[in-house]
């Protein structure tokens, strides 16, 4: 019997995956999702969280953008406000569960453990053991995977650290001596977080200060919009650019695109953070680590500052909230021959226009895809540039040919086909 082939995969469930199953429904065509609905957003962020982006940016994204956030919050009479109300992590988690519902039901909850190339496309392997065949392939992992620990923390005492990815419920350090690597906003918001939960807590940084963001009070005079718009990405014409024309980001030479993501955004925490930090506990800045070792039941961290000062600090745990690096080849269910044959920069895939890779039918989306979109594929506001130039690629390859998959639901015949939202 001839195995049909599905003519889309989506591995990943989080703003990026929903919104490009949400327009692949809509446009028709025939797909199927795998994932846990906001994993990473769910289990490698700290409860208690609040957003950086502003309320009109926190949106996954429908055909039409009928099912916003501000929606969500108006139908369970939650608070909104498009600038200047940071949205609870956990309210952003619910809205996202509730958009896999409405927009893309048909959402499998198993991973795939195993992408490899096939002749007729590329074979897939999900942990409930089924194997199908793909003629394309959307990576949309997010940030998961992507964890980095410097070099410096590596040792002998990898019993004592972990990534702040690893942590959702801080709870479990209460009483606990914990030290957070970082300056960012992963880092002060874990910082803060411990504390509040009985963590005698202290951040050591390389940055001489903490680089809060300012308030915003809206509506803003005319000569400030102009001389710095606001994006979804915060205000000024760089960030306005970087969600405008991700295309002319594209087209730029690949060390200027290189450079922009490692600059551009850099660590910063929100404004709202600030006084649940300063004066509340230790900030050793300026200050570097040379290294990590175990002392007894505890471990000791040896940090040096920018003067030569050396210092160590005796620690029950520390947590490297130091950011993610997107290389494919911490992707594990890539096999080693597909993974290989991955044009790279910096780790990551290089891409096309449509977020094509180098192997035809493999697509790359979300935080692996900044280093040829650029700082907008670091954000959920992303998914909306994604979505709607992939899906459109997509939906144009599938139309010219004639390759069918029976058991897959469409837009036309999976129940509650189109996003069903009540527009009054």
């Amino acid at each position: 019997m001839h195995e049909s082939v599905l003519p889309v995969a989506v591995i990943g469930a989080g703003p990026y995956g929903l919104s490009i199953g949400a327009h692949l429904r809509g446009l028709g065509v025939p797909f199927r999702i795998f994932g846990e609905p906001m994993e990473s957003w769910r289990k490698a962020m700290p409860a208690g969280m609040l957003l950086k982006s502003e309320g009109f940016a926190s949106s996954l994204f429908d055909p039409g953008e009928q099912f916003t956030l501000e929606r969500y919050c108006r139908e369970h009479a939650l608070p909104y406000a498009a600038v200047g109300d940071p949205v609870p992590i956990e309210r952003f988690v619910a809205y996202g569960l509730e958009f896999q519902k409405r927009c893309v039901p048909e959402l499998e909850h198993h991973k795939v453990r195993a992408l490899r190339k096939d002749p007729r496309g590329f074979s897939l392997t999900t942990d409930a053991g089924e194997t199908l065949l793909a003629k394309r392939v959307v990576v949309a992992t997010g940030i998961t995977h992507f964890g980095f620990i410097p070099q410096s923390l590596a040792g002998r005492a990898a019993q004592f650290l972990s990534h702040s990815s690893a942590h959702s419920d801080l709870t479990a350090f209460n009483g606990r001596r914990v030290v957070v690597i970082g300056g960012g906003s992963s880092a002060i918001d874990t910082a803060a977080l411990l504390h509040e939960a009985g963590a005698a807590v202290q951040v050591v940084a390389r940055r001489p200060a903490i680089a809060f963001h300012e308030p915003t009070v809206e509506p803003r005079p005319l000569l400030q919009r102009i001389l710095a718009p606001r994006s979804g990405l915060g205000l000024g014409w760089r960030s306005r650019l970087c969600t405008d024309a991700p295309l002319l980001f594209h087209a730029m030479p690949e060390s200027f695109r290189l450079r922009v993501v490692r600059r551009h955004l850099g660590p910063a925490p929100g404004w709202f953070m600030k006084e649940r930090v300063v004066g509340r506990f230790p900030l050793h800045l300026s200050c570097g680590i040379r290294g990590i070792e175990p002392s007894g039941a505890s471990a000791a961290l040896h940090i040096e500052s920018a003067t030569g000062e050396r210092r160590t600090l005796e620690v029950d745990h520390v947590i490297a909230a130091t950011g993610y690096r997107p290389e494919i080849g911490r992707l594990p269910f890539l096999a080693e021959p597909l993974r290989n044959e991955i044009a790279t920069a910096d780790g990551a895939p290089v891409l096309d226009r449509n977020f094509a890779s180098s192997v035809p039918g493999l697509y790359f989306v979300g935080l692996a895809s900044a280093n040829s979109f650029g700082p907008l594929s670091r954000f959920a506001f992303g998914a909306g540039f994604a979505a709607s130039r992939l899906t459109k690629h997509l939906a144009a390859a599938s139309r010219s040919e004639s390759a069918s998959y029976p058991h897959t639901r469409t837009a036309s015949t999976a129940p509650g086909a189109a996003p069903q939202v009540d527009r009054s």
